[in-house]
């Protein structure tokens, strides 16, 4: 079963850069399509990013688009979100989840083998 844990997360100044790592075991990663998502407090779990089990297709929130980028190694089973231009509203809890693919990107509950989370906080 797969199983997922993020890091990378920390304080930032705005218009800093931060890379969130999500490392996989128990099941072949590339057998997944991986996505990231964010939860601001008081706020709903919303979708950041989403790279289909190859690769070859990514899925971005209009919000971070341009300033994020989505990537995977599936040698290392670890999939990446580089986080550029980092603005105080993208502080938030950001978690990596697995499904088939990201058609269902939208809709974050319909993912599974949720990771533990790793906070961000953009803030001078």
């Amino acid at each position: 079963q797969l199983q997922l844990v993020e890091s990378g997360g920390g304080l930032v100044q705005p218009g800093g850069s931060l890379r969130l790592s999500c490392a996989a075991s128990g099941s072949t990663l590339d057998l997944h399509a991986i996505g990231w998502f964010r939860q601001a407090p008081g706020k709903e779990r919303e979708g950041v990013s989403c790279i289909s089990s190859s690769g070859g297709s990514t899925r971005y929130a209009d919000s971070v688009k341009g300033r994020f980028t989505i990537s995977r190694d599936n040698a290392k089973n670890t999939v990446y979100l580089q986080m550029n231009s980092l603005k105080p509203e993208d502080t938030a809890v950001y978690y990596c989840a697995g499904h088939s693919d990201c058609s269902w990107f939208d809709f974050p509950f319909s993912f599974g083998s949720w990771g533990q989370g790793t906070q961000v906080t953009v803030s001078s």
